[in-house]
């Protein structure tokens, strides 16, 4: 009997299933620091226990998108080992923070299956969940992926393709429990730049950029416990690289929103997610933001903004898509989410 774990094929999935995923992870004040040493990230609630406190929280959580790694990474053996793309996102929801001794676990449901044309393989969408300790979900979100067929020959599952939220409300969104901006400080902060300031259609060129390194890439994907071997394995693919995860690159452009975004501190839903285009150890990654939309919340000077973050390597800043309709070659990231900042 076989001992190794060679991952899930297309036709291990069944609609209605719930996957529990391995290996719990208690995470620490490490993750924040080995977080903000891979990534450029300086946003003051994540960086600073007393700025938070100031905010009406316990203490400094961990980084919203470092949250979804530790799930993500949960579910990459049982969910994307044999992926052929990772293709998006939907509904995604954090409801609770992640504070340093909370211990995350994933568990995902089938909720859609389709095989592809060419019959070897098939697009599965899930439905993943992270809890913390007391069994409470931290976030919830919806992925889809391109997984290979064991066996080419075996018959076409029913396909059933759920139906999911072009973009979550304002009103979906969950504000972290004692969350207050009233005595905001924005000196700390960094920019002067709130809710009011914002408008819908404005894009903001966030400047700066950070060279992709193959050592980085794959330490910060090993911090998630993400087994795939296409982020390690040169012999994974034809061409012999190894490609950088999704996940890094949200890390990247998120991080260096920053400047632009300072006060868009918390990270609360996510629409939608394109990774467009593959990214490779030497690539710099560069990023832009358009406001999609604004909104009020019921939290005392906590507004929302929907906001379109496009990660690029190289090409001019706002291009997104060309005359066909597909995403320019220089495209590789294309997220839509929503973030809580003081008005």
């Amino acid at each position: 009997m076989a001992k190794t774990n060679p991952g899930r094929f297309f036709e291990d999935y069944t609609v209605g299933e719930t996957i529990h995923h391995a290996v719990p992870r208690t995470v620490s004040g490490g993750e924040r620091a080995l977080y903000h040493a891979l990534y450029p990230a300086r946003h003051a609630l994540y960086s600073s226990d007393e700025f938070a406190r100031g905010c009406g929280l316990p203490a400094s959580p961990l980084d919203d998108i470092a949250a979804f790694h530790v799930v993500f990474g949960k579910t990459v053996p049982d969910i994307s080992l044999n992926a052929l793309a990772n293709l998006g996102y939907a509904e995604g929801r954090w409801l609770k923070p992640v504070y340093a001794g909370d211990t995350i676990h994933s568990t995902s449901e089938v909720i859609g299956v389709k095989q592809n044309s060419n019959g070897k393989s098939g697009v599965v969408w899930v439905r993943t969940r992270g809890r913390n300790q007391r069994n409470e979900v931290v976030l919830d979100y919806i992925r889809w992926a391109m997984v290979r067929k064991r066996d080419p020959e075996a018959p076409a599952p029913e396909p059933v393709i759920p139906t999911l939220k072009p973009a979550l409300e304002a009103t979906d969104l969950v504000i972290p429990q004692g969350l207050d901006f009233t005595g905001y400080d924005f000196t700390l902060a960094g920019e002067p730049h709130r809710w009011g300031d914002y408008e819908v259609g404005e894009k903001i060129d966030h400047v700066d950029g950070v060279t992709v390194e193959e050592a980085e890439h794959m330490m910060a994907t090993r911090l998630w416990q993400n087994t795939a071997k296409v982020h390690f394995d040169t012999g994974a693919r034809p061409d012999g690289q190894r490609l950088i995860y999704g996940g890094h690159v949200i890390s990247m452009a998120r991080t260096l929103s920053f400047n632009g975004l300072a006060n868009a501190q918390i990270v609360a839903g996510l629409n939608g997610g394109t990774h467009a285009n593959p990214c490779y150890a030497g690539d710099t990654i560069k990023a832009w933001s358009e406001v999609l939309d604004k909104a009020e919340t019921g939290a005392p000077g906590v507004g929302a903004l929907r906001l379109r973050l496009v990660a690029t390597k190289g090409g001019e800043p706002f291009a997104l898509k060309g005359e066909d309709g597909k995403y320019l070659p220089h495209v590789m990231l294309d997220l839509d989410y929503w973030a809580l900042i003081p008005v």
